[in-house]
């Protein structure tokens, strides 16, 4: 699935870049940046994959760095968004993060090739956009933390360690951009249920109302 596939319909992320150019510059760089890595990828091959001539490519975007930070800032807010529409919900802390995972998981297999540069081509950002990115990491990162504090302390997990569970989760979810492939046996949405299930098994959800164990009422 191209980067132009993934991003037609109703959720395209790229539907903010303005004018259409700029946008295909964009989708061109995603699919180069996949393929070839971000360093091996130069700016006359984002340009020919436009269609577009490399001086187009500096009417829109002064460097190649650039273009990969609006990249990453532009699935970075979306994913932040879907976590977080999912942590707001009225619910169980169990439902809430359920939810999370199962969206989270969704947009990196239906957005995989995306997915792929906004989540691995992080050290070839410049030191600025690079500290941004991070903050927009630290704050997905606080989103599942909340959740998960939630649940622990209403007595519906049993997480000994709360961060490293965090982390543990973020990365089981993000690393689906990596393998996903859409002609699998596997759509986004099972592997979402999937990812949700083994998630909820990973800190050990019960129903609401039972009883904590005495190390997580301790903790």
């Amino acid at each position: 699935m191209s980067t132009a596939e993934e991003t037609s319909g109703d959720d395209a992320p790229w539907g903010e870049v303005t004018p259409e150019a700029a946008r295909r510059l964009l989708v061109a760089a995603v699919d180069a940046f996949a393929e070839r890595g971000y360093h091996a990828t130069t700016t006359r091959d984002i340009a020919g994959r436009a269609g577009m001539s490399p001086a187009a490519l500096y009417i829109h975007y002064k460097t190649k760095e650039e273009l990969l930070h609006r990249i990453s800032k532009i699935g970075h807010d979306r994913a932040l968004y879907v976590l977080q529409a999912e942590a707001d919900r009225d619910g169980t802390a169990a439902e809430r993060l359920a939810g999370a995972v199962r969206s989270f998981v969704r947009w990196h297999a239906e957005r995989h090739t995306t997915a792929r540069v906004v989540q691995y081509e992080l050290d070839a950002l410049g030191p600025e956009h690079r500290t941004e990115i991070v903050e927009l990491r630290r704050r997905s990162d606080a989103v599942v933390r909340r959740i998960i504090s939630e649940g622990v302390r209403a007595g519906e997990f049993d997480v000994p360690d709360i961060p490293g569970t965090t982390l543990a989760v973020l990365s089981l979810c993000i690393d689906v951009a990596r393998w996903f492939n859409a002609q699998g046996s596997r759509t986004p949405d099972e592997v979402g249920a999937l990812y949700a299930d083994l998630v909820l098994r990973m800190v050990g959800a019960r129903p609401a109302g039972s009883a904590a164990p005495e190390s997580a009422a301790q903790g």
